[in-house]
């Protein structure tokens, strides 16, 4: 199963697109991030243009069988170890991909979070976007390493 991210912006030079990449790199062959950015003034137009932006994305890269996350504020909660379980659940169900969609600073438009087949969250703390990758890219390698029963993850 392939773990892709859709995010807003273009990641620069940085320790933190390094460290993204990185964990990237570990997961499942093919898996990617995918990257998109609006110009438009900061507001409900521009999270609206972004989120469109974001399931013109999805729309156009997923398999048939595939899964739309959307990471936000009002998610749900989720541990390493439930998100495992979820991916792996997907998985033996014949899913052939996970996209979890990173919006902007004005969130994911109305549109994206129903087009979601769920929605995720991270903790109350707010994150900066370019950490919030990385952090998300190695959750989504600590569920691999949970699923192979691999010593990464140690509770």
């Amino acid at each position: 199963m392939h773990l892709h991210i859709l995010a807003i912006g273009r990641a620069k030079k940085s320790a933190e697109a390094s460290i993204t990449a990185d964990y990237m790199a570990r997961l499942p062959k093919g898996s990617q991030l995918y990257e998109a950015e609006s110009r438009l003034p900061y507001g409900q137009a521009r999270a609206k243009d972004e989120s469109d932006k974001l399931l013109a994305l999805y729309h156009s890269k997923k398999p048939k069988s595939a899964k739309l996350i959307a990471l936000d504020p009002h998610g749900r909660n989720i541990s390493s170890p439930d998100l495992a379980k979820m991916i792996s659940t997907w998985r033996d169900g014949g899913i052939g991909a996970a996209y979890f969609a990173i919006g902007g600073a004005d969130g994911h438009s109305q549109h994206l979070l129903d087009s979601a087949d769920d929605a995720l969250q991270f903790g109350a703390a707010t994150w900066p976007h370019m950490l919030f990758r990385a952090m998300l890219a190695e959750q989504l390698y600590r569920a691999e390493t949970i699923i192979a029963n691999h010593p990464y993850h140690k509770l």
